[in-house]
């Protein structure tokens, strides 16, 4: 029987549709886990792809999209990764067999669900690792094809590739990449850069899927195709959504009917793509209409050709200067001595009590107040707000903290905008807390991005007028962005390694955590200087003032990552009840010992003795 690529050369095949929307309408929810079904309930599993082969498919997709350790880690089942790819396997062949068909099985491989670096946690090589576990299971259970698909992130599906091809250099890939309305992907590649991005890593097939209906995909599609040499254009593949998705009660409904599918299947065969399937929204009455499309006359449109608007390229917008300038950045760039100090937003809505404290502050000498965003995780207004009501009342500049944790990419993204329309402009990007120390330990506190790849965001794309997908938002931002840093870390390379990519990736400034040992941060930088030169960004270190001997038991013992030398301790047991008094003392002699070598200091306030701050914040501006 021919092989997969044969076949293609011979005829346009047709590829089944989704496998989700049936599982969904069929009452399997979206949270769990539609891989585990093959093992849990194989015949449910085997009835679609028995509909989908009777429908004229002549590719069978495997249940196995999400099939990978990070996906399957959401529900505790990781170690299940090689049983749900061998059982997919097995299961479409045995509905293929069932049917009398000649289908072949294709390995249906998505993304992994967690991002890569830079804007996301896993590394590269971890990636790829991820890979070569489900595809080398795939692989062995006999697939005849692998459908690499959804993929936003071309880094990513370049992990997908390179595994597959280490597994088994002969078994044909179809790599597949999605793209929003605006024809980019989430990472901001247009179909041009994609399919030449794409053809550097000589997949048999090429295309995109999902996302959208026919015609955006069609559109697509042409620019894809239209970017490449004749003589090295690939095979096309084409997989649309049924449109775009409604919700319809309790369901998620799409309107772009059967017979629509079928003369967009004659369409894409017209214009070249030899793959042409289903994605979300499909169902086999959509694949039986493409059948009998693509049989009754295939490579003939019966559709006029739909105009489309030609395509421009919208350069960024040239860097002017922001609406208001920095005056964090000013101050930096000019060498004057920072001094700010933390400040968290009231539990409620009455910003009056926040305000007198930031005057105070002001008038003890404070260049500016850094905004705290829900501290511990604790219920509090957002930060933004108070940030624009202090500047705007007060007349002092803010530092807005900028957490990751519990924002997707879309609030990111809509925070950013808001933050930059209320003249806020500094930003230190942060991790955050995690719900489960806060008020709310059952709310969820995933994200999308992680510190480094927000601040590259900002950097290279707001900063620039486009948004993550590098569409224009107008008129560029001008944020200045800080990171944060350990000036006294147990792991210098370690701690050295993440401030470097902190750095490559945009940063402006860093803000460290608590110091109590000004040696310990000079030998740091002398650390960091050997790895990789004198560090180029501004240190604002951070100075707590100590509360008691007890305060200082929990930083030394209970704060990650913080050093507290024994010495501070026997300081504050020495000092009988005069502990805040001491306290004081030793934030001004941190001061005094770093004074060389940082460009400010952040005072965080404890248990909201501003009175204990401010002698600081008075000390510290005669600097």
């Amino acid at each position: 029987m021919p092989n997969f690529l044969e076949r293609l050369r011979e005829r346009p095949l047709l590829a089944d549709g989704a496998m989700g929307t049936l599982l969904n309408a069929r009452g399997i929810s979206f949270e769990d886990s539609f891989e585990h079904l093959n093992m849990l309930r194989p015949e449910f599993i085997a009835d679609m792809h028995r509909e989908y082969a009777a429908a004229g498919a002549d590719i069978i997709e495997t249940n196995t999209f999400g099939a990978n350790r990070y996906r399957q880690a959401e529900h505790d089942l990781e170690s299940m990764v090689s049983e749900f790819n061998h059982r997919g396997v097995e299961i479409a062949r045995q509905a293929i067999r069932d049917v009398g068909s000649a289908a072949l099985v294709a390995g249906s491989v998505g993304p992994l669900g967690a991002q890569l670096a830079p804007l996301g946690g896993v590394r590269p090589d971890e990636a790829y690792a991820a890979f070569l576990e489900q595809i080398g299971a795939l692989n062995d259970a006999g697939v005849d094809l692998l459908i690499l698909e959804t993929f936003s992130d071309f880094n990513e599906i370049e992990q997908a590739i390179r595994a597959a091809r280490k597994i088994n250099p002969h078994l044909p890939i179809v790599a597949e990449m999605t793209f929003n309305r605006d024809q980019r992907t989430l990472y901001g590649l247009s179909p041009e850069a994609a399919a030449q991005k794409l053809l550097s890593l000589k997949p048999d097939v090429m295309g995109a899927n999902c996302s959208t209906g026919p015609a955006s995909l069609y559109g697509t599609l042409e620019r894809m195709r239209d970017a490449l040499p004749l003589e090295q254009r690939p095979l096309l593949s084409a997989m649309p959504n049924a449109g775009f998705p409604e919700t319809r009660g309790s369901r998620t409904a799409y309107p772009a009917n059967p017979r629509y599918f079928g003369e967009y299947a004659r369409r894409f065969v017209a214009a070249g793509v030899r793959l042409v399937g289903g994605c979300c929204g499909t169902t086999p009455e959509h694949i039986a209409a493409m059948r009998q499309a693509l049989d009754e006359g295939i490579g003939q449109p019966t559709l006029t050709r739909i105009a489309m608007v030609p395509h421009r390229e919208v350069a960024p917008v040239a860097q002017r200067e922001a609406r208001v300038a920095s005056g964090l950045a000013a101050r930096l760039a000019e060498k004057q001595f920072v001094v700010t100090i933390e400040i968290e937003p009231p539990k409620g809505h009455d910003t009056r009590a926040v305000e007198h404290i930031a005057r105070d502050l002001a008038s003890a000498g404070a260049t500016m107040l850094d905004i705290a965003e829900a501290p511990l995780a604790r219920m509090r207004m957002g930060a933004l707000a108070l940030a624009h009501r202090v500047q705007d009342r007060v007349g002092i500049e803010t530092v807005l903290h900028f957490p990751v944790r519990g924002r997707n990419l879309v609030r990111v993204q809509a925070d950013l905008l808001a933050a930059h329309t209320l003249d806020v402009r500094n930003l230190f990007v942060t991790m955050g807390d995690p719900t489960s120390i806060g008020d709310y330990p059952q709310a969820n506190d995933a994200h999308d991005i992680v510190p480094t790849g927000l601040i590259q965001l900002i950097k290279e794309k707001f900063n620039r007028g486009m948004d993550a997908a590098g569409s224009s938002i107008g008129e560029p931002c001008g944020f200045v962005v800080g990171c944060a840093m350990n000036l006294t870390p147990t792991d210098m390379d370690k701690e050295a390694r993440l401030l470097h990519k902190k750095i490559s990736s945009g940063a402006d400034f860093a803000i460290t955590q608590p110091v109590f040992d000004a040696g310990l941060a000079r030998r740091f930088l002398e650390h960091y200087a050997g790895l990789y030169g004198p560090l180029p960004v501004p240190i604002i270190a951070g100075v707590l003032m100590l509360a008691s001997l007890r305060h200082a038991e929990v930083m030394k013992n209970e704060v990650p990552g913080l050093y507290v030398p024994e010495r501070i301790l026997d300081r504050m047991s020495a000092v009988g009840n005069r502990t805040r008094t001491e306290g004081v003392a030793i934030a001004l002699e941190t001061v005094d010992a770093l004074r060389s070598f940082i460009a400010g200091v952040y005072i965080i306030p404890t248990f909201g003795r501003f009175d204990f701050a401010a002698r600081v914040v008075e000390a510290a501006s005669k600097l």
